[in-house]
């Protein structure tokens, strides 16, 4: 089957493996050697099915125009599923007659399944987030390396914590703030694109600079454990980054990287008392922390290889 991509990007032709800025897009292109192109780029080729990633800040597209090119036309979930919601009247019934026009709808999580089939698209399918890992080393691996074993974060030289977004509603940085505040380790954050300015005002923060795909990899290996209480249900992807280091990461229900990644360490929307509770015992009790570093690693191999990706894409 030859695949393409088209999305808002600039980047067109095939992605290489080694591209610094492998997000989960990226990563879907290169596992399927699909070359990608921008949605203003439709190339003279013929594809068996073109896969749309709808802009979040330009709706307005024809999947006629795609169809030209590609036998069928799927489209991709970008966002949360109700991103659609906050565009005008107009734009929101066009998104609407574009996805349920599509030969087929993929999506991030189960949970958003029943919402698109909901909506009237005759087939939902769920993309599952994936990282490519060539070069990249585990935080295991590095703490092997170090330690000659895999202790608790109480054992570590200067344990430290990461948040996993900014201080908006989006993010929902502000509860993982006070759950990571619960452990009294050093705690930092990204810099995302909705962070702001004030928060450079908070004292037990440290902010990481921007960076690419693959340096943001190589420092999340640097801590002990991840909070990322976010509301917004899309890709789930700081969860699977948390993942293939063995990071327990704290997070709400809703997420696929968040359930089957880490089960021992997700609560319910909200539940900042059982997220505090949690805290308190990856700081405290040497077995749990293991556990959990030992499930995780474990469904990390059996969920989201590239292999078992690819497995998944064929049962589909």
């Amino acid at each position: 089957m030859r695949i393409a991509f088209f999305s808002e990007s600039q980047v067109n032709g095939k992605i290489p493996r080694d591209f610094p800025n492998a997000r989960t897009e990226y990563a879907w292109m290169m596992a399927l050697d699909a070359p990608h192109y921008n949605i203003n780029n439709i190339p003279n080729e013929k594809f068996d099915l073109g896969i749309v990633i709808i802009p979040k800040t330009n709706p307005n597209i024809d999947l006629d125009s795609f169809r030209e090119c590609c036998d069928k036309v799927a489209v991709m979930q970008e966002g949360p599923h109700w991103y659609f919601q906050d565009y005008s009247v107009e734009q929101q019934f066009h998104y609407y007659n574009t996805v349920v026009s599509a030969d087929w709808v993929y999506c991030h999580n189960e949970s958003d399944v029943s919402y698109y089939l909901g909506l009237g698209c005759k087939d939902v399918r769920v993309m599952r987030s994936l990282m490519i890992t060539d070069g990249l080393t585990t935080r295991k691996e590095k703490l092997i390396d170090s330690y000659g074993d895999l202790p608790s974060p109480k054992s570590y030289d200067n344990p430290k914590v990461i948040i996993g977004g900014n201080f908006v509603s989006w993010y929902g940085g502000f509860d993982s703030y006070m759950v990571a505040r619960e452990m009294g380790y050093p705690i930092s954050a990204p810099s995302m694109g909705r962070k702001q300015e004030q928060e450079s005002m908070i004292e037990d923060i440290n902010y990481l600079p921007y960076m690419s795909w693959r340096d943001w990899i190589n420092t999340l290996g640097d801590y002990n454990i991840g909070v990322h209480l976010m509301r917004t249900h899309a890709a789930g992807t700081f969860a699977m980054n948390c993942g293939f280091h063995g990071i327990p990461c704290i997070g709400y229900k809703g997420l696929d990287t968040q359930e089957i990644l880490h089960p021992l360490t997700t609560v319910e929307v909200g539940d900042l008392d059982e997220a505090k509770r949690i805290a308190d015992k990856l700081k405290n009790n040497e077995k749990f922390y293991k556990l959990c570093n030992d499930t995780i690693t474990k469904r990390f191999n059996q969920n989201y290889t590239e292999e078992k990706w690819l497995e998944n894409w064929s049962k589909q």
